[in-house]
């Protein structure tokens, strides 16, 4: 394959996001032949199975999406020791109705910052149980609970040079995830 779209999902709405933040920087670091394009998730109806039968417009742009791509990045905040509602929203709705499941097969890597020392392990962990459920095979090593302090990004956006080797790491296993599932 000579190039690979890859959909992020990032769990966060706030403009100013320290996690849409690290998705773009993150996309810096991927290769070449890997395209990452963030997935709007801000106006998908709450998820209710009395409309299984005809899905909003937004949610069958999100499920068209997602098929598209040859692979997922999530990068989420943690809210209440979890997953955002938003981004839970945006699984369920794509997921469904049962049998028509747009996360499917697809490889993905789980990523996040938070302000906290122990950054997004909680919400990780639990968005790693979802997506076992729907078929995800999700990047288990290395996993990263990314600090979001001074200098995680610099003046241009870019990741800082106190956390590029590190997160440079994580992207080439997950391009190999990518790759090898895909």
């Amino acid at each position: 394959m000579s190039q690979f779209q890859i959909a992020v999902i990032v769990g966060s709405l706030r403009k100013d996001s320290f996690n849409r933040q690290l998705a773009t920087a993150l996309a810096r670091l991927g290769p070449a032949d890997f395209q990452f394009t963030q997935l709007r998730i801000d106006d998908l109806p709450l998820y209710n199975q009395d409309d299984d039968g005809q899905q909003a417009p937004s949610v069958l742009r999100l499920k068209g999406e997602v098929k598209a791509a040859q692979g997922l990045l999530f990068v989420t905040p943690e809210y209440n020791r979890s997953v955002p509602g938003v981004l839970k929203n945006a699984i369920d709705n794509a997921s469904r109705p049962y049998g028509q499941n747009a996360w499917a097969g697809k490889p993905a890597g789980v990523i996040g910052t938070s302000i906290g020392a122990a950054g997004t392990a909680m919400a990780q962990q639990h968005l790693r149980n979802i997506l076992a459920y729907l078929d995800v095979p999700a990047m288990g090593q290395p996993e990263a609970f990314v600090h979001a302090n001074e200098g995680l990004f610099d003046a241009g956006g870019n990741i800082g040079e106190g956390s590029k080797k590190f997160l440079q790491g994580w992207m080439d296993h997950y391009v190999a995830w990518v790759k090898k599932h895909a």
